[in-house]
């Protein structure tokens, strides 16, 4: 195993502890408003709109009976609420409640601020040029959209 060379890595390692370094800040936020890692991924992504639960799954890389059980504890907890699907009589949504939908908003917002203050010494162009690679990185390998970009209307 090679060592960093004066602070330099490779995109593997580099890769690797960046996405450690931002699940620790996403988990350290979570915890801060009372929720799982988990919750805090469910609330996020349920922010533009409700999914159903196959969507849901898919999205969030859960079994069905993982995420059975995270909507059911999020769900007794006021944060989200299973609707009836109006296309599917069979199916249901899950949807945030406006208390789910309000601490959604102020996880969301903490968390971005949180995730940029990593790259706050970055030049302008560098962040333009980290943020083109990483874009590049989650449309070729097809990434699901859990997470908005801040700078997007919500």
């Amino acid at each position: 195993m090679s060592k960093d060379v004066e602070g330099q890595i490779g995109v593997v390692a580099g890769l690797v502890r960046s996405a450690f370094l931002v699940d620790a800040v996403y988990a350290d936020s979570a915890r801060e408003y009372g929720l799982t890692q988990q919750q805090g991924q469910l609330l996020c992504v349920l922010m533009p709109q409700p999914y159903g639960m196959s969507e849901l799954g898919a999205t969030l890389g859960l079994a069905k009976s993982s995420l059975t059980g995270l909507v059911d504890r999020s769900e007794r907890n006021g944060l989200v609420q299973r609707k009836p699907d109006p296309h599917d009589s069979r199916a249901v949504r899950v949807a945030l409640t406006r208390r789910g939908a309000k601490l959604a908003d102020e996880f969301y917002t903490e968390t971005c601020r949180r995730i940029e203050e990593l790259t706050a010494e970055f030049a302008p162009e560098e962040r333009a040029a980290l943020a083109a690679l990483l874009a590049r990185v989650v449309a070729d390998n097809k990434v699901p959209s859990v997470f908005m970009e801040p700078d997007l209307p919500r």
